[in-house]
This record gives structure tokens, C-alpha cells and sequence, in this order.
């Protein structure tokens, strides 16, 4: 830790990156507190996201394949990275030899296994993550990093993160995102996997009040829902949403029964594109449309290869409004922009039973930023 203490003394430009492991800790106080007293810009995982509130003039955002072009750069060319609670996953880390390849790499952790087992770290320590940020603490002081924030606040200005819209696209996920931010201010949000997770991860605005659970990196497809179960359970006073993709809500979309039955006046938001959207997206990006078991429209008729959704495209199933009704639930859909709000009024008047907003997305509506496949996150593609 005192050698820590002395990289932080020797850095010029160094950077925080928070993982799940300060979530765990509950060391999100501690992690501000540190940031502040340093002065040290702070970057997070997907699963660190809240260690710092959204709004936090020291936050930059995540890092990684779908990161800020802010946070990406960060990290790219800090001169000191101080890990706290990360796995370091290829999903954050993109080609591991370009990752922060100019800093010096600190890991605390308090999985031993984890230290360098996809990048190589320059000093590890086994600690407790909020034990080992109080220590830090106890000798941080600011050594006067102004010039690089300046520069963190440039790369901000020059390419903010904002979504790309696709020409159908009457109804943006980032519409919907930003509606969740400003209705609710005591809220958990949960997330399925996919695109979904990706744009909540990117634009949800997290404050100690307003919290994510998300399953991260392993992917398991059909978390949102029984997770939004969990979570209403255990805090019965809160607003609870879950964020699905119409593939992921499939997969446990019979626990509404269990919402019925329990009387969870949960908020369904199913983000519905009729494509297992991320393999979609990489498929158009990097496999020249070669579309394959990822459209959810496709029938056994359709022609073998379709690069491109028309309007001669099946109808979708199943009916999700339908089946919500079939459970005892509350079914909305939203085909245009301006019935998001009144969607989510409805739904929060429920007291008694849960309800599922169906938003038609653009059929081809993408996660950007994206660094493909062997790049460093410091390499992003930013349109279509």
C-alpha cells in the first residue's frame, strides 16, 4: 500500500478504474471520498457503474468495447491505472497488450486468481476493497492533476456519448433511458443481456438512490425479470424496472406469473428490435450482413439469406402485449416517442400487479461507440 501511495505522489495522469469488487464492498462512499481528496478522475466497468454518482464532476464513465470515447482515451493514455475490485474481461479490456500499455497497473482485488490473468499488473494487492480504499485514504492527499482533467473534459467535448439513430427508429432506446432518469429518482433497475444491458449501461444516471443490478459479463440471457423480482422483494418502498430485449425476456418470461402471484407492481420495459440485437449488430458490422439465427421474425419460408429487414417481414411472436394480459399483467406497447411518459405513468400506477411496456425499436438500431474484434479500446468505431 505505501508503494501505491508512492505511485500516486510520482503520476501525472492517473486514473481510477472501479469494478463490481467496490459494489460488493458497498465502498461507493469511500471511492468518492478518495476521488475527491485526490483529485483523480474515476472510470468503471459495466458492473462498477455507481461507484461514483452519474452526475459527479470526477466521473468520466465506462470503459471498454462499448465505453466513452472519454473514458476509452483515459485509460489509453494514463500513466497510472489503480484498479479497485476488476476482472479485467475482454469486454472491458478489448486486445489485453493495447490496454493502458504506458501506465504502471495497480490491482487490488480480493480474488487472488484474478491478478494478471488477463493483464499483466505491476503491483497486486489481496485486500477487501473498501478496507483497502479506507487505507489509501489515510495518506491520499491531491497532488494537482488540473492539466489532466482538462484533457479528460476535451475528449468529452469532442465526441460525447450519444446514440446513433437508426432512419425507421420512431422509438430510441436512448429516449427511453433518458425517460427512466428523469421519472424516477428511488428506483433499481435491472438489465437482460444485449443490447439492452449495453444502452443502460451507457446512459442510466446512477445515484445513491438509483441503482443497477446487471449480470455483466457472463451474459446470462434472461436475468432482467426474475432479478426485478428479487429486488422488489427485498425492497418493497422502491420503484423496481427491469430492461430486456424481446430475446432475453423469453427466457424467464413465465416468472410473471411469479410477479402476479406476489402482487409485484414491477415495470417490464421490453426493448424490441425482433432480433437478438448484439450478434445482430457484430453480424452488419463484421460479417458483411450475414444475417444467421438472429432474426426472430424468420420463418421457414423466408429466403435463406436476408441482409435486411422490409416491410414484407412476418409478423413478430409472440404478441407480448397479449401475453402480458394472458399472465394478469398490464400490456402497453409504445410505437412513438411521445407515449414513453404516459406509458410510465400508467405503469407506476399500478399497485397490485406488474407491467409490461413493449417499445418498438428501430429493427437495426446499434450500440456505438464499438471497438472490433483485436483493437485496443483506444481504437472506436463511432458511426455506421
Amino acid at each position: 500500500m505505501k508503494e501505491i501511495s508512492d505511485c500516486l505522489r510520482r503520476a501525472k495522469r492517473p486514473i481510477f478504474l472501479a469494478g463490481g469488487g467496490v459494489g460488493i464492498a458497498r465502498a461507493g462512499k469511500e471511492m468518492t471520498a478518495l476521488a475527491e481528496k485526490t483529485g483523480i478522475p474515476v472510470v468503471t466497468t459495466i458492473m462498477g457503474k455507481g461507484a461514483l454518482p452519474a452526475n459527479h464532476p470526477l466521473y468520466v464513465g465506462n470503459v471498454g468495447v462499448h465505453g466513452s470515447y472519454a473514458a476509452n482515451m483515459a485509460v489509453s493514455e494514463c500513466d497510472l491505472l489503480l484498479s479497485v475490485g476488476v476482472r479485467f474481461s475482454d469486454r472491458i479490456v478489448g486486445n489485453a497488450k493495447e490496454f493502458a500499455k504506458n501506465a504502471v497497473i495497480v490491482h487490488i482485488d480480493i480474488e487472488p486468481e484474478s491478478v494478471s490473468r488477463d493483464v499483466s499488473v505491476d503491483i497486486s494487492v489481496k485486500a477487501d476493497a473498501k478496507a483497502a480504499i479506507a487505507e489509501l485514504l489515510e495518506t491520499a492527499a491531491d497532488f494537482g492533476f488540473d492539466g489532466w482533467r482538462q484533457e479528460i473534459r476535451a475528449w468529452e467535448q469532442e465526441r460525447p456519448l450519444i446514440a446513433e439513430q437508426c432512419g425507421e427508429s420512431r422509438v430510441t432506446p436512448l429516449a427511453v433511458i433518458r425517460k427512466i432518469n428523469a421519472l424516477f429518482s428511488d428506483v433499481i433497475i435491472t438489465t437482460d443481456v444485449g443490447q439492452n444491458q449495453l444502452w443502460t449501461t451507457q446512459f442510466l444516471e446512477l445515484t445513491d438512490r438509483k441503482l443497477m443490478l446487471t449480470s455483466g459479463g457472463l451474459g446470462t440471457m434472461g436475468y432482467g425479470l426474475p432479478a426485478a423480482i428479487g429486488a422488489k422483494l427485498g425492497n418493497p418502498q422502491k420503484d423496481v424496472i427491469a430492461v430486456c430485449g424481446d430475446g432475453g425476456i423469453q427466457m424467464t418470461v413465465q416468472e410473471l406469473a411469479t410477479a402476479v402471484v406476489y402482487e409485484l407492481p414491477i415495470i417490464i420495459c421490453i426493448l424490441n428490435n425482433g432480433y437478438l440485437g448484439n450478434v445482430r449488430q457484430w453480424q452488419e458490422m463484421f460479417y458483411d450482413r450475414r444475417y444467421s439465427c438472429t432474426c426472430l421474425r424468420r420463418r421457414k419460408d423466408c429466403p435463406e439469406l436476408c441482409r435486411k429487414p422490409s416491410d414484407a417481414c412476418p409478423e413478430y411472436t409472440p404478441d407480448f402485449v397479449r401475453l402480458a394480459e394472458s399472465y394478469g399483467a398490464r400490456g402497453i406497447r409504445v410505437l412513438e416517442q411521445e407515449e414513453i411518459e404516459g406509458a410510465f405513468f400508467a405503469a407506476k400506477a399500478e399497485w397490485k400487479r406488474p407491467t409490461v411496456i413493449e417499445f418498438i425499436i428501430g429493427r437495426e438500431e446499434n450500440v456505438l461507440p464499438i471497438v472490433p474484434p483485436g483493437k485496443g479500446v483506444g481504437e472506436m468505431i463511432f458511426t455506421m
